[in-house]
């Protein structure tokens, strides 16, 4: 560690931060990744490729003991602190140039109750591992579309999944969860305990601490769902568009319709409806029923599928290390003019693997009271963003300024609103945006358990002397 990567200039210092760095990794059950040491450039990378960033060092914590012993470290040294379990951050908040990574992604242990429909999880795990665990027992919440996002950022920002218009939310199935605070305190949080800060972890992202472990409520599901998918060629989209509004509009809670302009291997453009209906197989076939029927795709399939399987289909769209930007927003309709608006605005993008996704809300979600967790942004039926997706650094510029472009085009059909978990470095105000009339309660809470900011390589919810 060098004398600029530490923050420290004067003569010996750096060999006084060295020297305690040893002490750290004698006390931990982990361990501490410096610039010098083997396996660091690995180790400092992230999900999306286009982040390239250099740590001071890189504290992998095998338990909540080191979680408390790193946050003590970062805290007595004063250092800039990155939380990081999946890494799966489109702006790579999970990693920052001279900063303290405390990561948990070592942190895999979980327990299922098959009985009591519980499952407690440590913070490290992925969607598709959790999801693993449960579905063992034929349970199952809500967790996100990639299966290697990590279940912490999710749940803590919210949660969307193909389940959340039946069982809402990540965080609106989360039962208790255990934080590391700033000061270094461990504390459980639920209902009962700390009850105002359970408030703030379901949704208000990792402002107050670190989650070490999770506990959810789980629902019975799968082991297979039903699948339906229909592809429309582009110079019929516009029409195909129409009928997705209608018919996802319409939809029961069981079913989740995603949609998403996409480019084919060929280079042709298309739309696509894709469908997960969560229930009864009989009434799950009558339900996406016309969704097969309507117009002439190119191409449709009705199946059942293992849910493991339908957790990882988006797998292969969305690789490690490829280059990703995009920028979100709600919209409550999808209007013929927003249609025609997306339509122009994806005939232009940069690159064969750029989509522009409607993501299905709604459902279970919008009936919970927007002022019972963090997410307010419960009236929305679609999250609308546009992915650019590229591999050279030379179309960094192209594929940034289409995705901007195409939010902007898009902004006069939105709430106004966004969902945390998809907000890039964007300010401020986007950060009140995801919160609502929540965001002055939440200042309330950061002043509470983080009044110095520690966790601030977030969307951040900054201390304020005046609430």
């Amino acid at each position: 560690m060098t004398a600029h990567q530490s923050g420290n200039s004067p003569s010996g210092e750096p060999a006084r931060l060295i020297s305690d760095v040893e002490l750290l990794r004698r006390k931990l059950r982990g361990d501490v990744i410096l610039p010098v040491d083997p396996g660091y450039d690995e180790a400092r990378r992230v999900w999306n490729g286009a982040i390239d960033r250099r740590p001071a060092m890189i504290v992998f914590c095998a338990d909540a003991h080191d979680v408390i012993e790193a946050v003590t470290f970062a805290r007595s040294a004063n250092h800039l602190v990155a939380v990081r379990s999946g890494g799966h951050n489109v702006a790579g908040l999970s990693v920052c140039d001279g900063a303290i990574v405390i990561d948990l992604s070592r942190m895999k242990r979980i327990a299922v109750d098959p009985v009591r429909r519980v499952a407690r999880a440590e913070s490290g795990l992925s969607l598709g591992e959790f999801d693993a665990a449960t579905q063992a027992h034929g349970l199952a919440t809500t967790m996100g579309v990639n299966s290697d996002t990590g279940i912490a950022g999710l749940t803590l920002g919210g949660g969307f999944g193909k389940l959340g218009r039946k069982h809402g939310l990540a965080c609106d199935n989360l039962l208790a969860a255990d934080i590391v605070l700033a000061d270094g305190r461990f504390l459980k949080a639920s209902a009962d305990e700390n009850a105002d800060l359970f408030w703030g972890l379901r949704g208000g992202g990792g402002n107050f601490g670190i989650v070490t472990a999770f506990e959810y409520r789980l629902h019975p599901v799968g082991p297979t769902v039903l699948v339906c998918s229909a592809l429309h060629p582009y110079d019929r989209a516009r029409d195909a568009m129409r009928f997705y509004y209608g018919f996802s509009a319409n939809a029961p809670d069981e079913l989740s319709v995603d949609a998403a302009l996409v480019t084919a291997p060929s280079g042709e453009r298309l739309f696509s409806i894709s469908a997960c209906h969560c229930g009864e197989v009989e009434a799950g076939e009558r339900a996406v029923q016309p969704l097969l029927e309507h117009g002439t795709p190119v191409e449709r399939e009705m199946a059942t599928v293992p849910y493991l399987q339908l957790q990882s289909r988006g797998d292969s769209l969305f690789p490690r290390g490829r280059r990703y930007y995009w920028k979100a927003q709600f919209l409550r309709d999808l209007t013929d003019s927003a249609i025609d608006t997306l339509l122009g605005a994806y005939a232009h993008t940069p690159t064969a693997a750029s989509l522009l996704v409607l993501q299905h809300v709604g459902g279970a979600i919008a009936r919970v009271p927007a002022s019972a967790t963090p997410y307010a942004n419960r009236d929305a039926n679609y999250d609308c963003f546009p992915i650019s997706i590229w591999d050279d650094p030379s179309d960094d510029d192209a594929a940034i300024q289409w995705a901007r472009e195409v939010w902007n085009a898009i902004k006069p059909f939105s709430t106004g609103g966004v969902y945390v978990n998809n907000l890039g470095d964007e300010g401020e105000d986007r950060v009140r945006a995801a919160y609502g009339e929540n965001y002055l309660r939440l200042t309330g809470l950061k002043n509470k358990y983080d009044p110095t900011n520690l966790f601030r390589l977030n969307q951040n919810i900054r201390p304020d002397a005046t609430v």
